[in-house]
């Protein structure tokens, strides 16, 4: 998310930082890359042309010239700027009960499973909330929602087979919702074309007869230059009352992000970043302009990691860890412990510093099908060698690796790593090294018990 962004933006600061004497053509040159960069993460040519002038009327004043490191004061008004065109503060949803929530969008943009991570996410907070399914046109659309809400443990209202009338579906929703003691009902409409005016017609119907305190618009983070368009033409048509923006995991531009929130005045509420249910928060303007500036989002790491492992557990593991007692066993905790995490890299991501570092990293370092291979060596361990690394000789691995589908080589090279990983457990100086390069947290490597490299280089692990 935002790479291409940030690796960008990051060159040009870095030039920045090294002039001892800011001129005013330093500060042209450098907003130029800037919109440059911009423009090719798919920001809308409008919305780059007054953020930038917005950031040069403030880079040109006499403060930042006579500054002792003028450079970092330039860094901080690009950081401020970029805060308050992605919305300034979080915005939380109008949820007073009944609270109605109509998700429109595009085709493919993911709305069925936003609704149902929704859900699961107002569920956590203690609410009730239902699912009404609204899309008559896509086939299995319905089966695809009923299937979600079983899966987050919430009731969810499927319509009469064939039936085309949305009005009398959402009529026969509410009537149902009385008896189901919710608190907010989401509604999950069909995706439609922005040249659809039959659909749109029928949204602004539906939309009339629900009344909803909100009214999201769930757009594809990849739409780019499009994305303006689109969100001006549903506020248009129903007016939205916040974004939802989706699959910014696999989107390396992100630019959709700033156009939207900029053209439309509405906040984005929340992001998805992953297939799972749980891949799925509040958006926090203040902490993605840090992750796009490359300075980290340590509060969201911090609270992903809150949210999905349970503490007594991850305190018995850093005991281990730090006594070097781990094991094989210890190593199947950690990656599924991991797991629960989301993906790695994307987890790694919100460590200030991390674009710097990770070239360094192997391309498959974070390859799902890698950690699966990993995790079927283990397996084929016997409960001893689990615990007993140092009995895996000869024939034992030979039959690892035919009972885990990998090769011999494959088997060595694993349990070589994981020797050199265990002997760094013991070494809390190591991570510190480490975390030098992620922007000075060295208080990060104590609480992790050492799990860095030495001499400038990332550890190459077995994971």
């Amino acid at each position: 998310m935002f790479s291409s962004l940030s690796d960008n933006l990051d060159k040009t600061f870095r030039n920045l930082r090294g002039v001892g004497k800011i001129s005013e053509k330093n500060i042209t040159d450098a907003l130029r890359e800037i919109r440059l960069s911009l423009l090719e993460a798919d920001v809308e040519f409008g919305v780059a042309k007054d953020f930038i002038a917005k950031v040069k009327e403030k880079a040109m004043g006499a403060d930042v010239f006579k500054s002792i490191k003028p450079g970092e004061q330039i860094v901080k008004i690009f950081n401020d700027e970029l805060t308050e065109l992605l919305g300034s503060d979080a915005s939380p949803l109008d949820l007073n009960p009944p609270a109605h929530i109509l998700l429109c969008g595009l085709n493919g943009a993911g709305k069925t499973t936003t609704a149902g991570k929704l859900a699961r996410r107002l569920q956590k907070e203690g609410r009730r909330p239902l699912l009404i399914a609204c899309d008559l046109y896509r086939p299995a659309a319905i089966d695809q929602l009923a299937t979600l809400a079983e899966q987050v443990g919430v009731p969810c209202f499927t319509p009469e087979p064939g039936e085309k009338n949305l009005v009398k579906v959402a009529k026969q929703a509410l009537t149902w919702a009385q008896d189901q003691n919710g608190t907010t009902l989401i509604f999950d409409t069909a995706g439609r074309q922005e040249i659809d005016d039959h659909l749109i017609e029928e949204l602004k119907e539906l939309h009339q007869f629900v009344n909803p305190s909100e009214t999201l618009l769930v757009a594809d983070s990849a739409t780019g230059q499009q994305a303006v368009s689109v969100a001006r033409h549903f506020d248009e048509a129903v007016g939205i009352t916040g974004i939802i923006l989706t699959k910014l995991d696999g989107d390396a531009r992100g630019g959709a992000a700033l156009s939207m929130r900029a053209v439309t005045g509405k906040p984005i509420k929340f992001i998805g970043e992953g297939e799972k249910l749980d891949q799925f928060g509040v958006f926090h303007p203040d902490r993605m302009a840090s992750r796009i500036l490359g300075m980290g989002d340590v509060v969201s790491m911090v609270e992903t990691a809150a949210e999905n492992i349970d503490e007594k557990e991850a305190m018995n593991a850093a005991k281990r860890l730090q006594s070097g007692k781990f094991d094989f066993n210890d190593f199947l905790d950690q990656m599924n412990m991991l797991r629960k995490l989301g993906p790695l890299d994307g987890l790694l991501g919100m460590l200030p510093g991390f674009n710097k570092i990770k070239k360094q990293i192997p391309s498959d370092a974070f390859d799902e099908g890698r950690m699966k291979r990993m995790e079927a060596i283990v397996l084929s361990m016997t409960p001893k060698e689990r615990t007993t690394p140092q009995l895996i000789k000869g024939t034992r691995r030979k039959r690892i690796a035919a009972g885990s589908g990998n090769t011999i080589i494959e088997v060595n090279r694993f349990l070589k790593q994981f020797t050199q990983m265990r002997k760094m457990m013991k070494s809390k100086g190591k991570m510190k090294d480490m975390m030098k390069q992620l922007g000075g947290m060295e208080g990060m490597g104590d609480m992790m018990g050492g799990m860095g490299g030495a001499g400038g280089k990332l550890p190459k692990l077995p994971f």
